[in-house]
């Protein structure tokens, strides 16, 4: 399948070399054989040289379209480099997703937070996963719904936004986020949903480490609002 899909992109890059060829010897036939000659060549560097930008411009961008997916899966099992947490601003052990990931980090997690001290909505912190199989587990507070007067877009924007940053600091390649702010907070689903994979797109249109983003939910509604938002799909039962 990974053949097929590189298979016109190598075709397009053959077909540029060769233009890029023809071109040249055109440039170069008012100068004799001599001219001829370096024409074609110069012409085939310049060809094949658009070719392999042209490659690699398509692989970047089909690693841009298949590295978001949505699964409707526990995300403390997931094997990433980092899962997200939907914390508090005091970083403290919560309910819902937050409860969930201090229970299977373990208790040295609640530590490494409390070192950490307070973190602001839109801010994100990193500990390691301990316990968890992640790595890391990247502390992303979102906002309270309070009518979308509020900026929580914004900040909701941002939360994704940071812990996709801090994400590229260390070098990660994998990140799982659960829908933040869609708890508790009272972020309405489809709106939070639509926050978060615009913001993901966005930041891996940026060249980083990072290459798979996976959105956990924790339910089926929750899975069909990313599949609304043209995400690409998968049960994890």
């Amino acid at each position: 399948m990974k053949a097929l899909k590189t298979l016109p992109i190598f075709l397009a890059a053959w077909i540029l070399a060769g233009l890029g060829a023809v071109i040249g010897s055109m440039l170069g036939n008012a100068a004799g054989k001599s001219g001829l000659f370096v024409g074609a060549t110069v012409g085939g560097i310049l060809g094949v040289t658009a070719a392999v930008g042209l490659a690699s411009k398509f692989q970047w961008l089909a690693r841009f379209r298949f590295g978001l997916s949505a699964k409707l899966v526990d995300i403390t099992i997931l094997e990433v480099d980092a899962i997200v947490n939907a914390a508090n601003s005091e970083l403290a052990h919560g309910g819902g997703v937050c409860g969930a990931i201090h229970a299977a980090a373990g208790p040295e997690l609640a530590r490494a937070c409390a070192r950490l001290g307070a973190c602001p909505p839109g801010d994100a912190r990193l500990t390691p996963g301990f316990n968890l199989r992640a790595r890391f587990v990247i502390h992303a507070v979102g906002p309270i719904w309070r009518g979308g007067g509020a900026g929580e877009a914004d900040l909701l924007a941002s939360a994704y936004r940071r812990s996709l940053e801090l994400a590229r600091a260390e070098g990660l390649r994998s990140i799982a986020f659960p829908a933040i702010s869609t708890g508790i907070y009272g972020y309405p689903l489809r709106e939070a949903t639509h926050v978060a994979v615009t913001t993901a797109r966005d930041e891996l249109s940026v060249p980083s480490s990072v290459t798979e983003v996976i959105f956990a939910c924790f339910s089926p509604s929750v899975l069909a609002a990313y599949a609304a938002e043209g995400i690409e799909v998968e049960l994890l039962l």
